[in-house]
């Protein structure tokens, strides 16, 4: 958690009103997650979790190296066109992703708050166009960060994966270890190749139809995860958006290249 009395207004939700009336914000972080199936034994909200603790944790950074930044509360739904046929998999069309996300910079823009960053922690969300769209109607400087991309995986990690794998495993090991089975209890996050090559280079593109790809859900073995793996990842991976956040905190949105 974070102090409240050291960083007041850091986590929006968490503040009172005191702690804001006399704020001055120059970044709100927008967590954005998904609700869906990540293998036989993590947690249907384990992009949520994820993404929450991982924005706390690199916005607390970056408040005591100076940035003016807040946390808004996460949006839980993502993008899952493809997991439909997974029980209670719960999508949001790209389309309500856009109204719902002009709704929040409209806000962010009214409340004089310069830039707003969607710190997103599901691979399905894609917020680009998005952005090129709402960015056209509002002074706030928009952008959007995959948190999962901030730093190489492969210092860390010996096995590949993009879902429910040794990654996200041993980060939620760390982050929340109640919330993860015995790895024993795992599929091996097994998927199936595309027939057509182009696909399988990956410049081509069709969306995964997920029950077709893997029979557990998981895309990447999880069993060599472990605590001290997604711990060692947090840290990495929170002083880098940290970083981030203090550049983009200082940065005049009028004056960004030079």
């Amino acid at each position: 958690m974070i102090d409240p009395v050291a960083a007041p207004g850091v986590i929006l939700a968490e503040a009172a009103y005191r702690d804001i009336m006399g704020a001055q914000f120059e970044v709100a972080v927008l967590p954005w997650g998904a609700t869906e199936p990540h293998n036989l034994h993590l947690p249907y909200g384990t992009d949520i979790v994820e993404t929450v603790q991982i924005a706390a944790a690199s916005a607390r950074l970056a408040a005591e190296g100076g940035a003016r930044v807040t946390v808004l509360p996460i949006i839980p739904f993502g993008v899952n066109t493809g997991q439909m046929d997974l029980p209670l998999t719960i999508n949001m069309n790209p389309s309500t992703q856009l109204a719902l996300l002009e709704d929040v910079a409209s806000s962010i823009d009214a409340h004089s708050v310069r830039k707003l960053v969607v710190l997103n922690g599901h691979g399905g969300n894609d917020f680009k166009q998005m952005i090129r769209e709402i960015q056209t109607k509002h002074r706030t400087y928009l952008c959007a960060v995959d948190w999962y991309r901030s730093v190489d995986r492969s210092r860390f990690f010996e096995e590949p994966g993009d879902h429910a794998d040794e990654m996200e495993t041993s980060l939620m090991m760390h982050i929340a270890p109640g919330l993860v089975l015995p790895l024993e209890e795992s599929g091996k996050g097994i998927v199936k190749r595309h027939r057509i090559r182009a696909f399988r280079e990956g410049w081509a593109w069709a969306p995964r139809p997920w029950t077709k790809v893997s029979a557990d859900t998981g895309a990447g073995d999880p069993r060599k995860a472990t605590a001290e793996k997604g711990s060692v990842y947090f840290a990495a991976v929170t002083r880098s958006i940290a970083d981030f956040l203090i550049d983009l905190s200082a940065a005049d949105p009028n004056d960004m290249y030079a």
